[in-house]
């Protein structure tokens, strides 16, 4: 049975003392890499240029203990990246939060909805 939608989006960015903000336009960018290889291509998918895919991936790298993306230089075969175990982890935990965070707030989501007025057209 498919879950029902919520009547509002939720949205989750976890803000780490260290500076470091992860939330879902990162973790989609990893998803990204994962299922094109390439940060680029990832990237253009999110309708973001190579240089702030970087900057998103280096911010990620440099936050962590471990990277979350390895990169291979272009050459006559092309580069190319791929997501590490630990960003694997990172995704996987991340989509598990959100998940539970989404499930725990519905039937407040629910009740407050009930309580919105009726959209105005124009």
């Amino acid at each position: 049975m498919a879950a029902k939608a919520l009547p509002a989006r939720m949205r989750i960015r976890l803000v780490f003392d260290s500076g470091l903000v992860l939330g879902p336009g990162k973790v989609d960018l990893l998803e990204g890499i994962r299922e094109t290889g390439s940060i680029s291509a990832a990237g253009r998918r999110m309708k973001m240029s190579y240089k702030r895919a970087w900057d998103l991936i280096d911010a990620m790298n440099r936050h962590f203990d471990a990277p979350v993306v390895e990169t291979a230089k272009g050459g006559n075969g092309g580069g190319g990246a791929r997501l590490t175990a630990w960003g694997e982890e990172v995704v996987r935990r991340y989509r598990h939060l959100e998940a539970g965070a989404v499930e725990a707030a519905s039937s407040h989501i629910g009740y407050l909805h009930r309580h919105m007025t009726p959209p105005t057209g124009g």
